[in-house]
This record gives C-alpha cells, structure tokens and sequence, in this order.
C-alpha cells in the first residue's frame, strides 16, 4: 500500500513539472525588412560609411603617392631629406590608420552612429516581441533567422506578422 501510494505521489509530482512550455518563432530579417524606419537607417549609414570610406582612401592614396615619389627621388637625396621623408610618409600612413580607426573601429563614430539609428528601432521590436510574449503566455521565442539549428518550423507558431502588427506595421 504505502508503494502505491508513494509511485502516485511521484507520478503526481513529474505530471505537475511536465507541463506544456508554449513558444513562438519571430524572423528577425523579416520584421526588420517590413520596418520603413529600419531601411533609411540602414541606407544612411552607408552613405556616411562610403563617405567615410572614400576620405580614407584618398589620404592612403596620399601615403602612396608620397611612397612612390621617395622611390624615384631616393637616388638624389641625401641621408637628412631621406629620413625626413621617411618620416613624413610614416606619419601619413599612421594618421590613414588612425582615420579608419576613427571611423571603423570598435568605439569608433560607425559604431555609434548606428547605435543611435538603429538600437532605437531594435528596442521597439523588443518591446513588440515581449508584448505578445506576454499576452500569448509564451516562455520562449526564438529568432529563426539568427538560429542556424532551426531545420523547420511550423508557421502556425510565426508570430513576426503579430510583432509587426504590435508595431504599427500590420502586414
């Protein structure tokens, strides 16, 4: 008797823990195409990264131009004017790596120029995506387009048109 009763109790306890997790998938690349906003942010920050871009081209085109008329000058030059265009063309290389630095490095000025276009809009799809989380009562959600483990997924449990909908962009 007391077996039985022990077997009930454990069985009780694992349906109790057992129960059904719900969640969701959202396309992350198909809510971010959907979302006008998200588009001009993207294609101003190219246009800032090709102008960018393009300054520190010329100032590397400037190195080499300096490079190439050292290589054919050397010959007429003393040891003083060699090292003094040694060093001035030293200099013009490093401040070509300190501009792309500037522009393209970790903390540099591309890196927050996005932050400040594009987080905002991240955010918002954040908040969308909570939003329906907690009105459909899911516990998770995963993206489909960053999860490579994702082979497939029904579309009933696609909620990127609900999100987009939560956001003001029905679809």
């Amino acid at each position: 008797m007391k077996r039985i009763l022990t077997a009930m109790i454990v069985m009780a306890a694992f349906s109790f823990s057992a129960s059904a997790q719900k969640f969701a998938l959202v396309d992350m690349e198909y809510i971010l195409k959907n979302i006008p906003a998200y588009e001009m942010a993207n294609e101003q920050l190219n246009q800032v990264s090709l102008r960018w871009q393009k300054e520190v081209d010329d100032l590397a085109k400037e190195a080499q131009t300096l490079y190439k008329n050292f290589q054919s000058d050397m010959v007429f030059l003393t040891d003083e004017q060699k090292k003094t265009k040694e060093e001035e063309i030293v200099a013009k290389e490093k401040e070509v790596t300190e501009l792309r630095y500037k522009y393209f490095g970790p903390e540099g000025e591309l890196f927050k120029k996005r932050q400040s276009l594009i987080k905002p809009i991240q955010d918002d799809i954040y908040e969308a995506v909570k939003k329906v989380s907690e009105e459909r009562g899911y516990q998770v959600i995963f993206d489909r387009a960053s999860s490579e483990s994702i082979i497939f997924a029904s579309p009933r449990i696609d909620i990127s048109n609900e999100v987009l909908a939560k956001l003001g962009y029905s679809k």
